[in-house]
């Protein structure tokens, strides 16, 4: 599986959804969180979201060994790369 993940979400939508993946992302990791796989009108690739707070994603993948090692505010949206030992 994965050593390294990241997840977005637009601000201030502090209660979900969250996107945790693109279409490249594990499938397995991505069933784990309970994401779904969707493309936005107009967009010619696929996103996963959760309807999670991005809190809720975190902690999963806490439990999961991935541990935050950056944050950054990217315009409107909000995102953390985690890495797994």
């Amino acid at each position: 599986s994965p050593r390294v993940t990241h997840l977005s979400v637009p601000v201030p939508q502090e209660a979900g959804p969250t996107m945790v993946g693109d279409e490249h992302s594990d499938p397995h990791l991505m069933s784990i969180l309970g994401a779904t796989k969707r493309s936005t009108l107009g967009n010619n690739f696929c996103e996963y979201y959760v309807n999670d707070a991005p809190r809720v994603v975190l902690d999963k993948l806490e439990s999961l060994g991935y541990r935050v090692v950056s944050m950054t505010g990217v315009g409107q949206t909000l995102v953390w790369c985690l890495h797994r030992e």
